[in-house]
């Protein structure tokens, strides 16, 4: 029996990586969730780096820009989408939000598909062929996938900030209310 070729030790430890991270994914995007104030500015700061490197891996090829672009409209939409199936909470103990299940789980298998077939693709279906960075951009699935879940996190970053800036904007409003009024009830000093 001959030895297995590295590409293929390499899959079968691999696969089973992904897949523990993609169940935990899943488990946490099914329930309540604590707004972070650091989570969605990271979000903000490194999907776009990302997008920028795969936009200049792409620039000479105006028809692998246009997936990438036409990725990044889908995941616009579904963010929109997503963030009005959200249940947003503020409470005494924090904000917290319920992201809609189904989308986040949707998104998320698409992304671990598309790893999964991209990675039978790189040590399987063409183990010897070199693959570099160029060639991941160069896929038009991936361009597209990355696209969607890359505008979608952002979108839904951006409105995670926006609901939180209007909770802190109304507590600050409610706040400076209660202290006007308690001015206009204390009691005036007769001299």
């Amino acid at each position: 029996m001959p030895a297995p070729h590295p590409s293929t030790i390499t899959l079968v430890i691999l696969l089973p990586l992904i897949a523990w991270r993609m169940y935990a994914r899943v488990r946490k995007l099914v329930g309540r969730q604590r707004l972070s104030k650091i989570r969605p500015w990271i979000t903000l700061v490194i999907f776009p780096l990302i997008l920028a490197a795969l936009g200049f891996l792409a620039r000479e090829h105006i028809d692998r820009l246009s997936y990438l672009l036409g990725g990044l409209v889908i995941g616009a939409g579904l963010a929109v989408y997503g963030l009005k199936k959200t249940l947003f909470e503020p409470t005494p103990q924090g904000l917290f939000y319920t992201p809609n299940a189904h989308l986040g789980i949707a998104l998320s298998l698409l992304f671990f598909c598309r790893i999964v077939y991209r990675m039978l693709e790189v040590y399987v279906l063409n183990p010897v062929e070199t693959h570099d960075s160029l060639s991941f951009a160069a896929s038009p699935l991936t361009l597209i996938v990355f696209g969607v879940l890359a505008s979608y996190y952002i979108g839904y970053a951006i409105g995670l900030l926006r609901w939180r800036f209007a909770v802190m904007r109304a507590k600050a409003e409610r706040e400076a209310l209660a202290v006007d009024a308690s001015a206009d009830t204390a009691p005036t000093l007769q001299a």
